[in-house]
């Protein structure tokens, strides 16, 4: 059974994921996320370096930017050199590109290199690209940004002769489509030396870095009104509670409307994640991600919608059947749910508690909810789930939603919890629960019913 969060991170996530909409839209923030269209799927790639190998990557794939699965093993290795720190935009032509650190720690070198592909898993080396600094000693860690007018540019840290170690944040814009020109770099301003690892976002008119300080090794943020800066460090030191010995932070906003930070806790080799509700201000404790934490280092986050996604229509009473106990399904009990074994000969009680109707998400339209025969809606509440009557709350509204993804069998989808990333509905000893997945086969298959003809 998945560990439950302690209460003192449950309240913490709870009064996140309670904020009002419009603490999402501070800050010149752009509207909220939203969850895929019925019919369409969210898709995160993460192309990461491996803990035991530098000269390789691997490309995963995940549908709720937790639970992360491995779509190809050593998935491109360049031609000379090392791979590390790959950093993957989508590019506007539809091709895939990723920059890098071409070389290790010990083994400096100038340059950064870029490969292409057209469907993620198979990558083409085009080219390294010394970076014209003079007295370079080593250029690292490079990330794509793309700004709000299309403009493509690589932030990448670099250092001189005269302090090999010492490390200042450059922006190199990109001077042609085909991403093989690049413009002379431009330091980031009010960074500072000994910065690494700078990952840029735009929101409205303000741009945000999250920056590793080389000298306390814990990951600060500032802000800036333009790209160059001079930026503002307005947080230091162990201000969202990530710890030290923390690198490599990579942003994606999830289909809730939050912020998710990812960062490589490279001295427990060790990877983990945390979510802003409120643009940046508070954070919940980090996570380790299931699966890949131990494996994958440093990577950056490509978030698609696709078509091809779950398909649940709205306003339709459906039963739902367990995907690997296929004679159990949804009933409801003394308004908790159950699990228990629905046939043609139950009774006509115990078949209309199996029946439920499907609605619209009561915090997110494209999302969905479940209302029984009273009215009263499916939700969350101490990791059950139950059925009570909708109070009107954002927080009940919240706990109501669930977004589809599909599940491990033909026909059958997976509901993640809205306000909690990452839960899932699933069964457990019989029990309906909302519980964190922590990237088993088992977990997805008891987190994946089959929406049926209702039995009431």
């Amino acid at each position: 059974m998945t560990p439950h969060p302690a209460p003192s991170r449950r309240t913490l996530l709870r009064a996140m994921a309670a904020a009002p909409a419009a603490a999402l839209l501070l800050n010149d923030t752009p509207a909220l996320a939203a969850a895929p269209p019925n019919g369409s799927a969210t898709r995160y790639t993460i192309v990461p370096f491996l803990n035991s190998d530098d000269g390789t990557v691997n490309v995963y794939q995940s549908d709720d930017a937790t639970d992360f699965r491995l779509l190809r093993a050593s998935a491109y290795t360049p031609p000379a050199g090392r791979i590390r720190d790959a950093s993957v935009i989508k590019h506007t032509d539809g091709y895939y590109y990723a920059t890098y650190t071409t070389h290790t720690w010990q083994d400096p070198s100038t340059t950064i290199g870029f490969a292409r592909s057209a469907d993620r898993l198979n990558w083409t080396f085009l080219y390294d690209h010394p970076v014209p600094i003079a007295n370079l000693s080593r250029a690292w860690a490079p990330e794509f940004f793309v700004d709000s007018d299309g403009s493509v540019h690589i932030i990448v840290s670099c250092s001189t002769t005269n302090d090999e170690w010492i490390f200042t944040p450059y922006a190199l814009r990109a001077t042609n489509s085909a991403l093989t020109s690049w413009s002379s770099p431009a330091p980031l301003s009010g960074i500072g030396a000994n910065h690494i690892d700078t990952y840029l976002v735009k929101l409205g008119s303000t741009y945000h870095a999250f920056t590793k300080n080389e000298t306390t090794k814990y990951i600060e943020y500032g802000t800036a009104s333009s790209l160059t800066g001079p930026y503002t460090i307005s947080r230091t030191g162990d201000w969202a509670g990530w710890g030290s010995y923390r690198e490599g932070p990579a942003l994606v906003q999830l289909d809730n409307g939050a912020w998710r930070l990812f960062f490589d806790a490279y001295g427990e080799a060790r990877y983990y994640y945390s979510d802003s509700y409120d643009t940046f201000t508070t954070w919940s404790p980090p996570t380790a991600l299931p699966s890949i934490s131990g494996t994958a280092r440093h990577f950056t986050v490509v978030k698609e919608t696709v078509t091809g996604g779950p398909t649940l229509p709205r306003d339709t009473t459906r039963s739902f059947q367990s995907a690997n106990y296929p004679t159990r399904y949804w009933q409801q009990q003394s308004a908790l749910l159950n699990l228990p074994v629905v046939t043609a000969t139950s009774t006509t009680t115990d078949k209309q508690a199996s029946t439920f109707t499907v609605t619209t998400g009561l915090a997110d339209p494209t999302a969905i909810s479940f209302r029984d025969a009273s009215g009263n809606y499916l939700r969350h509440y101490d990791f059950r789930a139950r059925f009570d009557a909708n109070n009107g709350t954002t927080t009940f509204a919240r706990d109501a939603t669930f977004i589809p993804r599909t599940g491990t069998t033909p026909g059958s989808l997976r509901f993640e919890s809205y306000n909690y990333p990452g839960h899932y509905l699933r069964h457990y000893a019989y029990q309906l629960r909302v519980d964190r997945t922590d990237g088993t086969d088992l977990f997805r298959q008891d987190s994946s019913f089959t929406p049926v003809t209702a039995w009431g």
